[in-house]
């Protein structure tokens, strides 16, 4: 015992949770910065895992002291206690799946993703390691989830973006629609949740977790529109039911790395890690 005394330090390190991050592209890349620099105290970036292996070496040569790059996504699941999901790709549903049956704790940043994988969330509720779903870039989840015990009789998600923010989506481009011609702010899509995280699985993440907050009896529409105009990610929400009525409007910077995501989600990942690891928990 009194040879452990001698140097807390190295004991501290020791209990550090080790943390890896599958994905390297502006989500993963900004988390694991963050992991290694503010978040020391808590993690220790273990492991780092990409597709592109270029990239994920690229991402570690950044990095003051960097994580181990692995081949394989098992490989990192093996090197670490809490994963960080950021592929957005249809892989997400898989990664998560093979982290809570190894007993991990992941945080799904790919929250649209999770949605068509329905035993991901029984399976995480036996497992011994935690599923972290991040508010993303929208405010209001804490009072959506107070609402729905008292019941959500109407619920609508409007989110916005400039013309940036849509390219490449491929149910655009079978609709043909041509971005760069629209002059004033236009409906892309109305409709279910499921069909909204089909149809736009890089933009609205946010529709998931609204839904995944009011709960299953909450039948809540999407509206996706681009504004031309607009220079930032804007997501309104509307609840209303027995408890009276919730309005919600985030306006979000874009992130610096990519224009299809908005900067709070980061954030948001960044502080739900926080949350996990501390002995506070503020809002419901």
């Amino acid at each position: 015992m009194k040879k452990h005394l001698k140097n807390p330090k190295a004991l501290a390190r020791n209990l550090r949770l080790r943390l890896g991050v599958i994905g390297c592209g502006a989500i993963g890349s900004r988390i694991a910065r963050s992991v290694s620099k503010e978040l020391k105290g808590i993690f220790t970036l273990s492991a780092l895992y990409d597709i592109d292996l270029v990239r994920a070496k690229g991402l570690a040569a950044t990095i003051r002291h960097p994580a181990s790059v692995v081949s394989s996504i098992d490989d990192l699941i093996d090197h670490a206690d809490v994963i960080v999901e950021a592929v957005n790709s249809t892989a997400a549903g898989t990664i998560v799946k093979k982290s809570l049956l190894a007993g991990k704790t992941v945080l799904a940043m790919s929250v649209g993703r999770l949605l068509e994988h329905a035993t991901l969330f029984p399976l995480a509720r036996k497992s011994s390691g935690k599923l972290l779903l991040p508010s993303g870039a929208v405010a209001g989840l804490d009072a959506l989830k107070a609402a729905s015990s008292a019941g959500i009789t109407k619920l609508t998600l409007t989110s916005s973006k400039p013309p940036a923010g849509f390219s490449g989506n491929a149910y655009i481009i079978e609709k043909g629609i041509d971005l760069d011609a629209l002059k004033k702010d236009t409906i892309l899509f109305e409709g279910s949740v499921e069909d909204a995280v089909r149809y736009f699985p890089q933009n609205i993440n946010v529709a998931a977790a609204v839904a995944l907050a009011a709960g299953p009896y909450a039948v809540l529409r999407v509206r996706i529109m681009v504004s031309p105009s607009a220079r930032c990610n804007s997501h309104e929400i509307f609840a209303e039911g027995p408890f009276g009525s919730i309005t919600t409007r985030t306006d979000n910077t874009v992130c610096p790395d990519n224009p299809k995501t908005s900067y709070l989600a980061v954030l948001s990942g960044i502080q739900t890690l926080k949350g996990f690891a501390g002995n506070i928990r503020v809002g419901t």
